[in-house]
């Protein structure tokens, strides 16, 4: 077993997703410690959110860790590369997709759980209504858990780490519908990949438009204010 059975690190960057999967461990009874990570992406209004939600669902301890992925560019989240506005393309990866971004977070978490004692992990990925990143699929879940096990202390002594994604087959309607249960506001999190200068939701990048679109079809209403709309 581990030390510390009923905690559980969050990989909590702020958005829908994340919150959501915050407050469904929390309901499980799970005490929280919950992980962001500042690197360089454009979207830095989202810790903020981050930090928000921590405080509203009272976790255990929230760590922001820096990592300036700038460095390493190669995405229109880290780099000078416009985000785009027109829709989400199918069967592509768009190039919001940042190289390696979960696998990376992941490793990060894993270790933040080894400290804490924690067997848990739990993460926002989602396999259904996404940008198409292939580091959100079940199978690279799977494999990473096992690798995990593999290359941890913890792992070796026969004390694995279970990776809870719960939101993994859940459309983006499924999502907001959790969030609606959950008792959660919308307006705490922050999806939008390129805030306005105004600083509210572009309302046209993908991660907006997903959004949208889930909570239309959900008939639920999404607090957050938009600059524009998924025509405009």
């Amino acid at each position: 077993m581990p030390d510390n059975p009923k905690a559980a690190v969050i990989l909590l960057s702020g958005g829908l997703d994340s919150m959501v999967v915050a407050a469904l461990a929390r309901e499980q009874g799970y005490a929280v410690h919950a992980l962001s990570v500042d690197y360089g992406q454009r979207h830095r209004r989202e810790l903020q959110s981050a930090r928000d939600i921590g405080r509203r669902l009272g976790v255990t301890r929230h760590v922001e860790l820096p990592l300036d992925l700038r460095q390493f560019g190669g995405s229109a989240l880290t780099d000078d590369i416009a985000v785009p506005k027109s829709g989400v393309e199918d069967d592509a990866i768009p190039v919001t997709y940042v190289p390696a971004r979960n696998l990376v977070f992941l490793a990060l978490t894993t270790a933040f759980a080894e400290a804490s004692g924690a067997g848990d992990i739990f993460i926002g990925v989602n396999a259904l209504d996404y940008s198409g990143y292939p580091d959100c699929r079940p199978e690279f879940i799977a494999s990473f858990a096992e690798t995990a096990r593999l290359g941890t202390k913890q792992g070796v002594e026969g004390r694995p780490f279970t990776i809870h994604a719960p939101l993994q087959f859940m459309t983006k309607a499924d999502i907001a519908r959790e969030c609606h249960r959950l008792g959660l506001d919308p307006a705490w999190s922050w999806s939008c990949y390129d805030p306005a200068p105004e600083g509210i939701a572009c309302g046209v990048c993908d991660s907006c438009r997903l959004r949208r679109k889930g909570f239309a079809e959900a008939g639920l209403t999404d607090t957050t204010p938009y600059k524009q709309d998924m025509t405009g």
